[in-house]
């Protein structure tokens, strides 16, 4: 069983207030296209004008290092069929997660994605501020603890309110792939189950929108 844990994106969709929306229309229409072809025969070509932080993404090292792997240069493997295991943080007992709420479970090699039910607020204006974040420690833990990616349903995988941004330096550092603004979590098993995010392989990008999904096995 394949669930989906992307939010969709649409044309004017706000993921961080202050950048552009996308812009999603016909490059080519169905009406237009009928001079090109037979009576009966129509096509649509879109096109999509996008800020690369939207929707549900993955960010790799090149989003926070100039000289980190880009999205062309991430092998594969680091995105697709990763063991999964989701940790419940709820975002109405804390915002902060930190390693106490973390440890005592085996995350070397995993996708560790942490439900805190922040996705509730998607596309309101609830969404951009006080959201649930992982502190430096925890970045740190989960970095030497040996986890690949780690996911998140919230704003952001770091605390906002500052200009510093340790999680993303931590784990883009240790080549720890994030991806933010996850949903569907609480329909995901803590374990037994596959993840995978897979964006584009374009050269010179740090970070994509995915269709991040769980197998359930």
């Amino acid at each position: 069983m394949l669930i989906d844990l992307s939010h969709t994106i649409e044309n004017g969709l706000i993921t961080y207030k202050g950048l552009p929306a996308p812009i999603i229309c016909d490059y080519l229409s169905r009406e237009e296209s009928k001079k090109y072809y037979e009576e009966g025969t129509t096509f649509q070509i879109g096109k999509i004008e996008m800020i690369s932080n939207t929707g549900t993404y993955v960010d790799c090292p090149f989003h926070r290092f100039e000289h980190g792997k880009d999205l062309s240069e991430v092998e594969l493997e680091k995105f697709a069929e990763l063991e999964g295991i989701v940790f419940r943080v709820p975002y109405t007992e804390r915002l902060a997660v930190t390693p106490d709420q973390l440890k005592g479970h085996d995350v070397s090699g995993r996708a560790v994605l942490i439900h805190t039910g922040w996705d509730k607020n998607w596309n309101t204006d609830a969404y951009y501020t006080g959201h649930p974040y992982l502190t430096k420690e925890a970045a740190e833990y989960l970095r030497d603890a040996g986890a690949k990616l780690v996911g998140i349903d919230s704003h952001n995988i770091d605390n906002t309110e500052g200009r510093t941004r340790p999680v993303h330096t931590t784990l883009l550092g240790a080549e720890i792939l994030i991806v933010e603004h996850l949903c569907n979590l609480g329909s995901v098993p803590e374990s037994g189950f596959k993840f995978s995010a897979v964006p584009p392989k374009f050269k010179g990008v740090g970070t994509f929108p995915v269709r991040a999904m769980a197998r359930i096995y």
